[in-house]
C-alpha cells in the first residue's frame, strides 16, 4: 500500500506534514507532495480537513501485474566447468518452496555442459536453462546479469535464488536492479506463507542479534541469495529425468574482459564451506603463535582451519578463515572451538554444524549453550593432549600394537 494526494483537493495547510514522523510530506508549489522517505505508515490519512490524502494498493514497478509469475528457479553456480556445492544445497531449498507452491523447479546453469545439467536434474531440478557459451568461461558480472535477466523476463518465475558466494553477491544484485524487484542478501532459512505466496526470506540482522523476516509482496520475481552450507541438500535420484534448455548468448558482450584468475595461497588450508572438519582459534588463544597449534590440530584431523572474527581484527590470520555473521557460514560434521566464547555474532556462522567441541577456560561461556562436548580447561594443555593421542592411535593402528 501507498498513499496518494490529491493535488486538486490540498489547499497548502501543512497538517500533514506535521503528522508525518518520516519527513515524507513536503510542500511543492503551494501543494503537499510525498517524497521517497514515506514507509506507508498511514498517519497523514485522517489528518487532512480537505479529504485530499488516500491510500492506494500497488501492484508492483510501474503497475506491472505479479499474478502471472511462476516457479521457482535456482542459479546453479558452477567453477572450472563444474557445479558447486553451493548449486546442491540451493536445490534442496528450491525443491522445498517449489512443493509448497506446487509448481516446477528450475536450475539456470552458465558456463557448463551437457553432463553437469543432468547432475542438477538428478539432485531435483525439473528444468534446467543451459548456455556453454565461452563467454561464460569465466565469471564477468555483466554477461551473466544479462542473460539470466533476460530469461526471467521471458518465462516469469515466482522465485530466483542463488548462493551467497562472492559471485552471486557481485551479479545478483544487478539482476534485481534491471528486473526491478526486490532482493534479499544473506539468507539463513526461506520458507513460504502459504495463503499469499509470498516469499518469507529469513536472515539476520543488527549484527546477528535478531532474526528478520523479509518481504516482497508487490513485485516479482522474489529475489534471495542464500548463504552456502545453511541448507541441506535434497534426494539424489540417479534415474530422475528432466528437460534440458538450451539457451543461446548470442548478442551478449561486456564493456569489461577478464585477462586471468589468480589463487590464493597461503600456509594453512582453508576450504571453509566446503570442510567437513574445521578447527577455530579465538581471542582466548592470547597469541597469534596459538593457530600454529590449531593448525597441526587440523592437519591431523584432515580439516580446515577457522577463526572468531576478534583474531582477523588484530591480524593474526586473515580474513579467509574467518567464520560467523561476517564471515563465512559453515556447516562441518565436526567444528572445535578453541578459545571462542561464542558471541551471537559467531554461533550464527557454525552452529549447523553436526558435532559442535567447545575448548574454553570460562565454564560460562555461550559456546557451550550450543556445544554438543565441552571440555572446560586451558586450550594449551588439551590441544597438546588431543594431538599426542592422535598420532598414538595411528601409530598403533600401523604398527597393530594393542
Amino acid at each position: 500500500m501507498s498513499i496518494i494526494i490529491d493535488r486538486e483537493k490540498c489547499t497548502g495547510c501543512e497538517l500533514c506534514i506535521a503528522s508525518c514522523p518520516f519527513e515524507a510530506i513536503v510542500i511543492k508549489e503551494g501543494k503537499a507532495t510525498v517524497n521517497e522517505n514515506c514507509q506507508a505508515c498511514m498517519t497523514c490519512l485522517n489528518v487532512c480537513p480537505e479529504g485530499a490524502i488516500s491510500e492506494i494498493e500497488e501492484k508492483g514497478p510501474a503497475g506491472r501485474d505479479i499474478t502471472g509469475y511462476k516457479g521457482v528457479w535456482v542459479f546453479a553456480e558452477q567453477r572450472g566447468g563444474k557445479v558447486a556445492p553451493v548449486s546442491f544445497e540451493l536445490l534442496g531449498a528450491g525443491r522445498r518452496l517449489a512443493d509448497d507452491l506446487e509448481t516446477d523447479l528450475s536450475a539456470v546453469l552458465f558456463g557448463a555442459d551437457n553432463p553437469e545439467a543432468k547432475e542438477l536434474v538428478r539432485w531435483g531440478a525439473d528444468k534446467v536453462y543451459l548456455s556453454d557459451d565461452q563467454i561464460f568461461g569465466s565469471f564477468n558480472d555483466e554477461p551473466y546479469s544479462a542473460l539470466l535477466a533476460s530469461l526471467v523476463e521471458a518465462h516469469r518465475p515466482e522465485i530466483v535464488i542463488a548462493g551467497a558466494t562472492p559471485i552471486g553477491r557481485s551479479f545478483f544484485p544487478r539482476v534485481a536492479a534491471k528486473l526491478k524487484t526486490g532482493l534479499t542478501a544473506d539468507c539463513t532459512s526461506l520458507c513460504i506463507d502459504k495463503e499469499t505466496r509470498n516469499l518469507l526470506q529469513i536472515r539476520p540482522a543488527f549484527g546477528g542479534n535478531i532474526m528478520a523476516t523479509i518481504l516482497s509482496p508487490n513485485t516479482r520475481p522474489q529475489m534471495a541469495t542464500v548463504r552456502p552450507r545453511v541448507m541441506k541438500r535434497g534426494k539424489y535420484d540417479a534415474n530422475k529425468t528432466g528437460e534440458i534448455i538450451a539457451v543461446t548468448a548470442e548478442g551478449l558482450s561486456s564493456h569489461t574482459k577478464v585477462l586471468g584468475m589468480i589463487k590464493e595461497e597461503g600456509d594453512m588450508t582453508c576450504n571453509l564451506q566446503e570442510a567437513d572438519i574445521i578447527v577455530s582459534g579465538g581471542r582466548g588463544l592470547g597469541d597469534p603463535k596459538g593457530f600454529k597449534l590449531i593448525a597441526e590440530l587440523a592437519e591431523l584431523l584432515g580439516g580446515t582451519v577457522g577463526s572468531s572474527r576478534a583474531c582477523v581484527d588484530e591480524g593474526w590470520i586473515p580474513y579467509r578463515h574467518q567464520v560467523g555473521q561476517t564471515g563465512k557460514t559453515v556447516c562441518p560434521k565436526i567444528y572445535i572451538a578453541c578459545g571462542i566464547s561464542g558471541a551471537v555474532q559467531h554461533l550464527v556462522g557454525m552452529q549447523s554444524s553436526d558435532i559442535i567441541i567447545a575448548i574454553n577456560k570460562n565454564p560460562d561461556a555461550p559456546i557451550f549453550n550450543v556445544a554438543t562436548c565441552g571440555i572446560v580447561g586451558d586450550l594449551y594443555e588439551i590441544i597438546p593432549l588431543l594431538i599426542k593421542k592422535i598420532k598414538e592411535s595411528r601409530e598403533h593402528v600401523v604398527t597393530g600394537s594393542p
